[in-house]
């Protein structure tokens, strides 16, 4: 599993002009599945994004974690994670799982995030054309393979 993880003072995703899922500060998680995750690897996912430490404590250092500092997660499914992009000009996504195999480990980083107990998990729409809002906090940009 692959995640891009960006720290953020808000983000939204839109479908069809309707927001489907919104945060305030937290964290928007761009999840990516292959062939070969599991279950287990799901929730280590969501235990690494979950307690990630990318906000500032008093003294201006990286040493809190989104539950440390209460914020949400908007989780977005994101099969280019996994595209290949080292012959030619066009992607190849079949590094990407099927959707039938990433929608349930998608869904248990969804779920894994909701019983780490972080304080608004919010999610995109699986299948759907969706737009992203975000205001990136920093920046701060990670990628995280597990």
């Amino acid at each position: 599993m692959r995640a891009v993880v960006q720290r953020v003072s808000e983000a939204r995703v839109r479908v069809e002009g309707e927001v489907v899922g919104e945060i305030g500060p937290g964290v928007l998680a761009l999840v990516g599945v292959t062939h070969h995750d599991t279950p287990a690897q799901a929730a280590k996912l969501a235990d690494k994004i979950a307690n990630l430490r990318i906000f500032e404590d008093a003294d201006d250092k990286m040493n809190l974690s989104t539950l440390d500092v209460g914020g949400g997660v908007l989780a977005v499914s994101q099969f280019t994670l996994y595209g290949d992009t080292r012959k030619g000009r066009r992607p190849a996504f079949v590094e990407a799982a099927r959707p039938e195999v990433a929608e349930p480990l998608f869904d248990q980083v969804v779920a894994a995030l909701t019983d780490l107990g972080v304080a608004r998990v919010a999610t995109g729409r699986f299948r759907t054309h969706m737009a992203v809002e975000l205001i990136n906090d920093g920046p701060v940009t990670l990628t995280l393979d597990v």
